[in-house]
């Protein structure tokens, strides 16, 4: 979504505008966005009867592709802090799925709860100085052996690229957070933690619980 200074590279920020935001996400993955999130699903190790927690679900697409993995009786429960996103989210998600409105930062889900926590293109959203925070809920809600998957935007190596996506996106997704994301997972107590990527567009940091 566009914004209008650094202040997001900054200091994260809620997107409120759910059909601009889905615009944007289908142009970005330029027909691929299914096959994307559903490479992350398999990243994350999600099988049938999981129980799943997608942090910044934003409109939910993450979420409801999980519940395809986990189905038929396995649950997705989509965590935002956006009433309006979670708005569209509840209206096209099935059965399987939950929605709760929160920050990353205090999820509202039980200790060692779920199987795994995904989630994509919310991180640099969320506030630099509740973003350690975010990493130890994920650890906090994740049963032991449980994984983690973050994913989010992996800005373009060429300068005059930036320029463009900055001008388009604004400047939080000129910003490659893979270092913060892998260090804060570290810190957090997760162990095997690794970095790849998933298309061009994403930095994937997978982790497991120990």
């Amino acid at each position: 979504m566009p914004h209008s200074s650094d202040r997001h590279r900054t200091h994260g920020g809620v997107i409120h505008h759910a059909r601009g935001y889905e615009i944007v996400s289908m142009l970005a993955f330029g027909g691929f966005r299914r096959h994307t999130y559903d490479a992350l699903v398999r990243a994350s190790g999600a099988e049938p009867g999981d129980r799943v927690i997608d942090i910044g679900c934003g409109t939910g697409y993450l979420t409801r592709r999980a519940a395809v993995a986990v189905t038929p009786t396995g649950t997705v429960t989509g965590v935002d802090p956006s009433p309006q996103m979670l708005a569209v989210a509840r209206r096209l998600a099935p059965p399987t799925c939950t929605f709760t409105e929160a920050g990353g930062e205090r999820l509202p889900v039980a200790d060692g709860t779920a199987h795994r926590v995904v989630s994509c293109l919310a991180f640099h959203h969320i506030p630099p100085e509740l973003r350690v925070d975010a990493v130890r809920e994920m650890h906090r809600v994740l049963r032991p052996g449980g994984r983690l998957l973050v994913a989010d935007f992996r800005p373009p190596r060429a300068r005059l690229a930036q320029h463009l996506l900055g001008a388009v996106t604004g400047p939080a997704m000129r910003y490659d957070g893979s270092d913060e994301v892998r260090a804060a997972v570290a810190a957090a107590g997760f162990r095997d933690v690794t970095t790849g990527r998933q298309r061009p567009l994403l930095f994937v940091v997978t982790a497991t619980r120990p």
